[in-house]
């Protein structure tokens, strides 16, 4: 009496057997491709940019990692998820500095110090157009 199929045994439990047809999958590779696509729409937010796209490039080099090592497929999916990541970075920190260069200016100082003591709305509108064309000369 023979047994074509055995079960499995404790030192490969869990794992799908040899001949079931399964493929490994590299969920770290479509992890990074979704963070990816949503840090380059998010970029503007920032934190979506900075945050989403910093982990689309981690969970990328590791999926990755293990394409390449032959334990999981989608290695290009890793590596463009990983790219888009980086690319959300990069806008966020563009979009960061920029906002850092317009707080720090000294104009931006000057109309924050024209509205803290502005009491109307027409002075308001007189410190937005004195900052408007401070920034435009």
């Amino acid at each position: 009496m023979s047994f074509p199929e055995h079960p499995q045994t404790p030192g490969n439990y869990g794992q799908p057997p040899e001949h079931s047809g399964m493929r490994p999958g590299n969920g770290m590779a479509i992890a990074a491709l979704v963070l990816g696509i949503l840090a380059i729409l998010l970029f503007w937010t920032v934190i979506g940019g900075a945050l989403l796209g910093l982990l689309a490039v981690i969970f990328g080099i590791i999926g990755a990692r293990k394409a390449r090592g032959g334990r999981a497929p989608h290695g290009v999916m890793s590596i463009i998820g990983a790219v888009l990541g980086g690319l959300g970075l990069i806008a966020s920190g563009v979009i960061i500095a920029i906002g850092a260069s317009i707080l720090n200016s000294d104009e931006y100082k000057n109309f924050d110090d024209c509205i803290k003591h502005a009491d109307t709305k027409s002075e308001r509108d007189a410190c937005a157009k004195d900052f408007d064309r401070e920034l435009n000369d």
